[in-house]
């Protein structure tokens, strides 16, 4: 596959696991163009030393060593690299007596074991005993200019008193809880009121119908529920107790349902509801933590597959928290009084690693985003980091996405001189531009470099690795590291047949990647979304890269359908930007004529339909089996679209089919 040199922001924002980072530059931040960001000189004095050296160092065994020689170590001797770092990085009640123990073709993976540790403990106490007054988190409200602080000795004694709850109720080390609630301080202390008894956290995001929820409650046979009465977004107020109530009516596991209360409005309680303040209140500021085995489940986090099952993904303890801890650090500059802005939300692995877990074991100030990207206007972002001061911003592409209908007014009239680091949203980072070492290139749209312990592989389709550089094949990971996955809750056999199976020997991303003439890494797209056109094996991934070049398309979609002649044929979706003055069909001319000239004649979509939006999962994520459906033409079996952000999109999208349909029948 050819690779893609393509510089526009959408392409940046969608493809990888992607970091612009400054050094000792700013860039100016243009969200709305789809020009390549342009940079210009500054020095940021809060950057930190940039010398040949990695610093702050890793460990105190590895203080000295550089980028390259600290990568080289963590592939070739992991035992050496990880086992320095963890114990020097994280507080252990009982120290590991082995670094791993894994298996990658079977998918056994095990790290420090036989060390015990709380997770609660490593992103709480330790800091309260140095910096009990130092902010935690910066909860930004809904409405702008009402955000709340909470301190590290708040957040310990808000964990603390849930903690106690919880155990009052009879929630127990090992239990299953369900966490469906809003981005919240106390949704944070949920989860580490979890971890600190030992209990098993399943964030459900706080917008999943009663179905989907239930769905995920049954899965993990959770004993009980922590939720809100309400959700505040948008300037709206969203129920949350009565879709509870709907989904824990067919899930028998469940004993107690703690209600929380965002707002002030009543809500019908019953005979399994406890008022969670009211019960806090009551409950001592102090718990003694539960040691945990390294092992030992911290959470699931169930995903949406593509057949309509969720599946539980398990993650434990202290593996998980060390990476997510280390990438939060280096990956994005992380120096202590930064204000780190991750906006995702607590229900996707992004929130857990990087708004939770990764920022609070390092004791920094973590933001809480509890808004939209366009509540009450789309420079809420920018608004948002002007006045919080934020110097590293992690967001989502489909956010992004969004932000690209709009003018990009509302990105210059904010002042964003505070940023240090920008970067699109993965949950456990991998490839990455940073660390490297001094003056490394930053390369737009490129994910680049492996992180410490990531040992990145192509693949060609019989199992071989390829060689060299200037190729492209699927990506595949050649070694266990401590941040991965650890099983599918109660269906291992499901987790190895789809992450260690394809490529036996290798951990398998499911992503196709490019290594440039240079060494690094580009995503090119999901592998299972490939279609074959006469013979081309094609990703549809390349194709849509090549529609989002065009300034006035935001988004795109492209999906495979049958023909009799050539097997397959693109069928491309297109979103436009929102602007009266543009023609159709001559946009969708040069549409065609771009995948053209950056593909080939055979790649041009034999249908393009024009829509106001895509189906989407909360998540961001496009759901293609439904556009797939729907350009087939079989629309009367759609299966599960619970969890779409708003199930209307369908409707919308049949329609300006069926007139698309219409108009092409006519022309014949």
């Amino acid at each position: 596959m050819a690779a893609h040199k393509n510089g526009s922001l959408i392409h940046i924002i969608n493809r990888a696991s992607v970091f612009f980072k400054n050094g000792s530059y700013r860039k100016r931040i243009l969200l709305t163009s789809l020009k390549p960001v342009q940079c210009q000189r500054r020095t940021v004095s809060s950057i930190g030393d940039r010398n040949t050296n990695l610093t702050p160092h890793l460990s105190s065994n590895l203080a000295g060593w550089s980028y390259n020689e600290l990568y080289e170590l963590s592939v070739k001797d992991p035992e050496t690299f990880w086992g320095s770092i963890a114990k020097e990085r994280l507080t252990w009640n009982k120290p590991f007596d082995q670094v791993r123990d894994c298996e990658i073709t079977s998918g056994k993976i095990n790290w420090f074991l036989g060390g015990q540790l709380n997770v609660s403990v490593n992103c709480l106490d330790v800091h309260v005993a140095k910096h009990p007054d130092r902010v935690a988190l910066i909860w930004e409200r809904d409405e702008p200019g009402t955000e709340v602080k909470v301190t590290y000795r708040e957040l310990l004694e808000t964990t603390c008193r849930l903690a106690n709850t919880l155990k009052r109720h009879g929630v127990n080390k090992g239990d299953r809880v369900a966490i469906y609630m809003p981005v919240l301080p106390i949704a944070v202390a949920a989860m580490l009121a979890c971890a600190r008894i030992g209990a098993v956290h399943t964030v459900v995001f706080a917008g999943f119908s009663s179905e989907a929820l239930a769905g995920r409650i049954q899965d993990a046979q959770c004993k009980a529920v922590i939720t809100c009465n309400q959700g505040v977004r948008g300037g709206r107020f969203i129920d949350l107790k009565p879709t509870v109530d709907a989904a824990v009516k067919n899930c028998p596991t469940v004993q107690h349902v703690f209600v929380a209360q965002r707002t002030s409005n009543p809500t019908p309680m019953g005979k399994l509801d406890i008022p969670l303040e009211e019960a806090m209140a009551s409950e001592s500021a102090q718990c003694a933590p539960e040691p945990m085995g390294s092992e030992e489940m911290l959470f699931m986090l169930h995903t949406s597959g593509s057949t309509g099952k969720p599946k539980g993904i398990v993650h434990t303890q202290a593996g998980y928290l060390l990476y997510a801890a280390l990438t939060h650090q280096y990956v994005f500059d992380y120096h202590p009084g930064d204000v780190f802005g991750c906006v995702a939300d607590i229900g996707w692995v992004t929130g857990h690693s990087y708004v939770v877990y990764g920022p609070l074991c390092n004791g920094a100030t973590t933001v809480l985003f509890e808004s939209t990207p366009v509540y009450p206007d789309p420079g809420r972002y920018w608004e948002t980091v002007q006045r919080l001061g934020i110097n590293q911003f992690y967001g989502a592409p489909t956010a992004i996405r969004l932000l690209l209908k709009y003018e990009e007014s509302w990105v210059k009239k904010y002042d964003r001189s505070s940023l240090k680091t920008l970067g699109s949203e993965t949950g456990g980072v991998c490839i990455a531009p940073r660390p490297a070492e001094k003056g490394a290139e930053i390369v737009p749209a490129m994910a680049m470099r492996p992180f410490f312990g990531i040992q990145p592989v192509l693949m060609e389709e019989k199992g071989k690795p390829i060689s060299g550089n200037d190729v492209s094949g699927a990506l595949c990971i050649g070694q266990p590291w401590p941040g991965m996955a650890r099983t599918i809750f109660g269906d291992h056999k499901r987790f190895v047949d789809a992450y260690f199976k394809p490529y036996p020997g290798h951990y398998f991303t499911g992503d196709g990647a490019y290594r440039s003439k240079e060494g690094y890494y580009q995503i090119t797209g999901r592998m299972d979304d490939v279609i074959n056109i006469s013979g081309h094996r094609l990703g549809t991934a390349e194709i849509e890269d090549a529609l989002d070049e065009h300034p006035a398309v935001p988004e795109t979609a492209v999906i495979g359908v049958s023909h009799d002649i050539k097997g397959e044929v693109p069928f491309a979706f297109v979103v436009l930007k929102e602007d009266p003055s543009l023609n159709h069909t001559a946009v969708v001319k040069e549409l065609r004529g771009l995948v053209a000239t950056k593909i080939a004649k055979y790649a041009v979509p034999d249908h393009f339909l024009v829509v106001k939006r895509l189906p989407k999962t909360r998540s961001g994520k496009i759901m293609r089996r439904i556009l797939r459906k729907v350009a087939m033409e079989q629309t009367g079996d759609l299966g599960d679209v619970s969890t779409l952000d708003d199930p209307s999109v369908v409707t919308e999208i049949i329609k300006a089919h069926a007139q698309y349909k219409s108009l092409t029948s006519q022309n014949k």
